[in-house]
């Protein structure tokens, strides 16, 4: 399983960098006017485990935290 991103052909070039946080959570840069970052998020269903669950989500705080702390 993975999540991909669909760039527009007209933005295409704006499209900076693409990085995996994992295989859940792949974001990219674009140079663009009204959004830097684009980060797409696919979160485990509710019939997985929460040992599952709790790891992503805390996985997903620290990749919002780390856009906040630090230049991407």
């Amino acid at each position: 399983m993975g999540t991909e991103f669909f760039v527009h052909h007209g933005i295409v070039s704006a499209a900076q960098r693409v990085k995996y946080f994992s295989d859940r959570m792949p974001y990219t840069v674009l140079r663009v006017h009204w959004c830097n970052i684009v980060l797409n998020v696919h979160a485990p269903s509710e019939e997985k485990s929460n040992d599952s669950k709790d790891s992503f989500y805390d996985t997903l705080e620290r990749v919002f935290l780390s856009f906040f702390q630090a230049p991407y």
